[in-house]
């Protein structure tokens, strides 16, 4: 399975016009019993490196999901996290940034959830 990223990519100077531009990709399946199966090969070699992650203890993945309300995170969350550890795994919701978030730039409220790594909080 391989997505063309440049499907997705603006390049600069590029005009963007929404009502052209794609929202749906190729089918990368042809059946829903091979989609199946696509997910389930990808749900354990997720697992078996959310599994190699946790042992090194060096490094993290920061997922973030950023859409208005009923645009699908949670359907996408469900179906990407479907076959991770949840005791590997902390989840941390924001709501509307307070004025002083909205000083920084978007990801800057979530530095204060980073996990930490060997031991030394990750902090500002």
């Amino acid at each position: 399975m391989k997505l063309n990223s440049d499907d997705f990519r603006v390049r600069e100077g590029d005009t963007v016009l929404l009502t052209k531009w794609p929202t749906r990709v190729k089918p990368i399946y042809r059946s829903k019993d091979q989609y199946r199966a696509l997910l389930a090969d990808h749900i354990d070699r997720l697992s078996t490196l959310q599994g190699l992650l946790y042992a090194d203890n060096r490094y993290s993945v920061l997922l973030v999901f950023q859409a208005t309300d009923a645009a699908g995170k949670d359907g996408v969350i469900k179906h990407v996290m479907s076959g991770v550890n949840p005791q590997g795994c902390q989840v941390f919701g924001f709501k509307h940034p307070s004025a002083n978030e909205l000083q920084h730039d978007f990801l800057w409220r979530t530095t204060h959830d980073l996990p930490e790594r060997n031991g030394v909080e990750s902090g500002l």
